[in-house]
């Protein structure tokens, strides 16, 4: 199931991208409102609209699969017998690739 949610998060991301790239750079946003031009041209403010829109929407499609994907992550959760069947038996040694430290032997006095 989480691999179905990644593909669905990675298909709407693509998607997102492709409506960021279309888009107008040039008089579009805050810039063009604060000057006081409109984008009704012939049509354009149609296609802004949609691409806008669309935005959005990609955006709040991945908002809402990352959050329902959580929902299905596997629950590592360990129980006081887990923990107790994970220790080492006694007298078992740790392997001499760990720490500097487990490598040290005991220095005895002169």
């Amino acid at each position: 199931m989480i691999i179905l949610f990644l593909v669905l998060i990675i298909i709407a991301s693509v998607a997102i991208g492709l409506f960021i790239l279309i888009q107008n750079p040039k008089g579009g946003g805050l810039a063009g409102s604060i000057a006081g031009f409109n984008t009704q041209f012939m049509g354009v403010k149609q296609t802004t609209d949609v691409l806008e829109k669309g935005t959005w929407v990609m955006a709040i499609a991945i908002a809402l699969l990352c959050l329902a994907s959580s929902f299905f992550i596997p629950q590592g959760k360990v129980t006081r017998a887990d923990s107790i069947n994970a220790r080492p038996a006694a007298g078992a040694t740790a392997p001499a690739s760990g720490s500097p430290l487990q490598n040290t032997a005991p220095v005895q006095g002169k």
